[in-house]
């Protein structure tokens, strides 16, 4: 499958590590020079088959597209993509939290919901790989089982598709229901993230379902 990143911090870098695992094509949109060819030099051993690029400017070339940015910046960014947007599955990592005081910058909807009505008629978003942590997501595990990846939006064939994507990054895909199903996975999160630092946890930990 053929995957842009919009960013090139640590989950933007750690997502681009398992999807090559995966053997898929990786594109990388920057908004600091330079990065998106130092972060496809950084993988260049392991492409296998699969390749990491910087996209072309402008350009939004795969079938799922990744926002792996802060969420104060998504609104701009929407703005620039949106001719271009349709027809895509649009996964949201975003974290709407005020890291101040650890509480939600949206308590009554979600960062997914938001880009929802923000993004063109017929794209397709997704809320997926929230709850896992970027220093976990290179090796795939904790504990030795593999990650669990919530995977919420409200097009059953994006849900279906971004599922076979996740499998293949050795990772464990679990249907998380409707789109409005990202808030409770954002509120989830958020106190995953509230934890690390009483507990000691040094974002090593991961949020995982047991049956």
């Amino acid at each position: 499958m053929n995957v842009t990143i919009i960013g090139t911090g640590r989950k933007a870098r750690s997502l681009s590590n398992r999807l090559l695992e995966g053997g898929h094509n990786v594109a990388i949109i920057e908004h600091t020079p330079g990065k998106a060819q130092a972060l496809a030099e950084e993988f260049k051993e392991m492409r296998n088959g699969s390749n990491i690029t910087p996209a072309k400017p402008g350009t939004l070339p795969g079938e799922v597209v990744i926002l792996a940015v802060p969420y104060s910046v998504i609104e701009p960014i929407l703005q620039q993509y949106n001719s271009q947007l349709a027809g895509k599955i649009l996964v949201d990592i975003t974290n709407p939290v005020n890291y101040q005081n650890m509480e939600s910058l949206l308590p009554d909807s979600s960062a997914a919901e938001q880009i929802s009505r923000l993004a063109p008629t017929g794209t397709r978003v997704v809320k997926a790989f929230y709850t896992v942590f970027a220093k976990t997501l290179p090796i795939g595990k904790v504990s030795d089982q593999p990650l669990d990846v919530f995977i919420a939006a409200d097009d059953a064939e994006a849900k279906a598709k971004l599922a076979l994507l996740v499998e293949s990054m050795g990772l464990h895909a679990i249907d998380a229901g409707p789109l409005v199903r990202a808030r409770q996975l954002e509120a989830m999160e958020l106190l995953h993230l509230a934890i690390q630092s009483t507990n000691n946890l040094g974002y090593r930990s991961a949020i995982k379902i047991l049956v």
